[in-house]
């Protein structure tokens, strides 16, 4: 238990590095949020007021009208500020769970019961929703809600099929801390955001009145280098205005001579029969340059081969792309707001 406080004090330290908390701030910025830091040292997005106003009011126009909010996630992550700036802009106190020692699903129905709105929104993450799904008197209280929005990381069609035959009103969200959070609701953009893939690399590219001002002390960055735009590390394609992301350009894995997006291989993989939830990621190998390798949660009672998850791969991909060993794990790490931490699964199993 020791460790726990350390670990928040260590991370408190990165964010507040990350926010260059003390020193003078863009007068147009009405709040700084800490990327996830994916790839490195996290950077601090300047959101303007006029960014999270028009956040809210696109949210709830999609969802269908105001309403109070449930804050079932750690409030320092954008997700969690826009849920409670969404509720006080609608008029109503946001609620919050205590998340500090983990989700508990057990507490949604009693939340939803001491919630005053006629509408009632709560914005989660997959591994939420998951543990959710296995608890039948908290998924019957999910469906209670007016809206639930699942983003942060990429949800397990087993997970989304399952919530909405649930009667679970699940709306998957994209976007980030640059582009105050969801912006693009299950592929369709916001009311003013826009969507631009641009070639040659597929990449995902966000405009509209929601894209944050730029980077704290980082003027001139590339991300921001066209002005109104938010040049992300996505890829995807676009097809008849419906976006779907296949994949994080930083995390390509080059193996073989061929360039895998592990998002891709993910997806086929949770189709695979007793795979619960899946991580691909690639571990420096002499010969390959990196070697595919997937960490798997099986579904209790399941039995999970890495033939199976080859042929499966082989099949709908390509067979350099299949991982070359499986790793089953209890539980995936994380990091922010529900994301996968490959870089924590390439150092653990680099040893082996």
């Amino acid at each position: 238990m020791a460790a726990r406080p350390r670990a928040r004090s260590q991370e408190a330290a990165r964010l507040s590095d990350a926010l260059a908390a003390g020193t003078a701030i863009d007068e147009r910025a009405a709040l700084v949020v800490a990327t996830s830091g994916s790839t490195g040292t996290p950077k601090g997005a300047m959101l303007t007021r006029a960014n999270l106003a028009a956040s809210a009011a696109g949210t709830h126009e999609r969802l269908g009208g105001p309403g109070q909010w449930l804050l079932a996630m750690p409030p320092h992550h954008v997700a969690g500020v826009q849920v409670m700036l969404r509720s006080l802009a609608s008029g109503h106190a946001p609620l919050g769970l205590d998340v500090r020692n983990g989700f508990d699903p057990a507490a949604l129905g009693p939340a939803h019961a001491r919630m005053t709105a006629d509408r009632r929104y709560v914005s989660i993450v997959p591994t939420q929703l998951v543990k959710t799904l296995a608890d039948p008197a908290a998924t019957e209280a999910l469906a209670r809600f007016d809206g639930v929005l699942v983003g942060g990381a990429a949800c397990p069609p087993s997970a989304r099929e399952a919530a909405l035959a649930a009667g679970i009103r699940i709306v998957r969200t994209y976007g980030m801390s640059e582009t105050a959070g969801g912006c693009v609701y299950d592929g369709v953009p916001l009311p003013g955001v826009e969507i631009r893939v641009d070639v040659p690399d597929s990449r995902v590219v966000l405009g509209g009145p929601t894209v944050a001002l730029g980077y704290r002390n980082a003027p001139g960055h590339p991300a921001f280098a066209e002005p109104g735009w938010f040049r992300t590390d996505d890829a995807g394609t676009l097809t008849d205005g419906v976006l779907a992301v296949t994949g994080r350009l930083d995390e390509a894995i080059s193996t073989g001579g061929l360039t895998v997006l592990p998002q891709v291989v993910e997806a086929v993989l949770a189709r695979v029969p007793g795979v619960a939830e899946v991580a691909v990621f690639g571990r420096p190998d002499p010969r390959l340059g990196e070697a595919v390798e997937a960490a798997v949660v099986p579904e209790p009672g399941a039995t999970v081969t890495v033939e199976a998850l080859r042929a499966a791969v082989a099949a709908e991909v390509d067979r350099t792309a299949a991982p070359r060993a499986l790793h089953l794990l209890d539980e995936l790490p994380r990091r922010g707001p529900g994301k996968v931490d490959r870089r924590a699964l390439v150092d653990r199993f680099s040893e082996y």
